[in-house]
This record gives C-alpha cells, sequence and structure tokens, in this order.
C-alpha cells in the first residue's frame, strides 16, 4: 500500500514563499518517480514537477519553471516542492503522486498517476 502524505500549504500573499512536503510510504522510495500536480477549483488537475529516481532529472511545467524547484530526500523518503514568487494563480490544491511512466518530454498526465496523497491546500492572494 503506497501512501502519500502532503503538508506544508497555507494562505500567503503574492511574491512570498512556501515549501510542500510530501512523506511517502509503502514503496521504495529511492526508486521511484514523483511529481507534484494541482488543481484549482473548476479546472483540471495539472502537473506541476516531478523528480526521476535517476540522475537528479526533473521536469517542470513552463508556468512554474524558474519559481518553483521540486527535490528529494531518499533517506527520509519525503519529496519537496519549494515555491517561490507565488502568484494568484498558483492557487490550487496540491497533491503529491507516484508516478508510473516517464516522459521526456515533461509532458505528464494525470490519468496516468495511480496513486495521490490527499492534497494540501495553498491560496495566493493579491
Amino acid at each position: 500500500q503506497v501512501d502519500l502524505v502532503e503538508s506544508g500549504g497555507g494562505l500567503v500573499q503574492a511574491e512570498d514563499s512556501l515549501s510542500l512536503s510530501c512523506s511517502v510510504s509503502g514503496v521504495l522510495f529511492k526508486s521511484v518517480g514523483l511529481a507534484w500536480f494541482r488543481q484549482a477549483p473548476g479546472k483540471e488537475r495539472e502537473f506541476v514537477a516531478a523528480s526521476a529516481h535517476f540522475g537528479g532529472v526533473t521536469w517542470y511545467h513552463k508556468s512554474v519553471k524558474g519559481r518553483f524547484t521540486i527535490s528529494r530526500d531518499n533517506n527520509k523518503n519525503i519529496l519537496y516542492l519549494q515555491m517561490n514568487s507565488l502568484k494568484p494563480e498558483d492557487t490550487a490544491r496540491y497533491y503529491c503522486a507516484k508516478l508510473s511512466t516517464y516522459d521526456e518530454n515533461g509532458n505528464f498526465s494525470p490519468n496516468n498517476v495511480r496513486f495521490w496523497g490527499q492534497g494540501t491546500q495553498v491560496t495566493v492572494s493579491s
């Protein structure tokens, strides 16, 4: 049973920073790809960032590239998302996910994800 538990969400102002964490259990953490997705009210869930289990490879959605950083601690089994220069349009519920496959172009679809966390809410006020 794969278990993913997110934390770190909250209410911040535009240009603030926030760090999300995802504690992962039930799987060999260092051998799996992991990602962050988000879903705003009335919108589809979308890819934010992904971390491969090899070579420190990462992918980012173009809307967050340069502002967000995904990282992982293979000793603590935790996935992180450091979010800087937050914008109101970043407001969403953020979900941690275990990837089933990789897309070299970074086109990760939520339809290909089998395991999700419960999500953590991020709200950015203007």
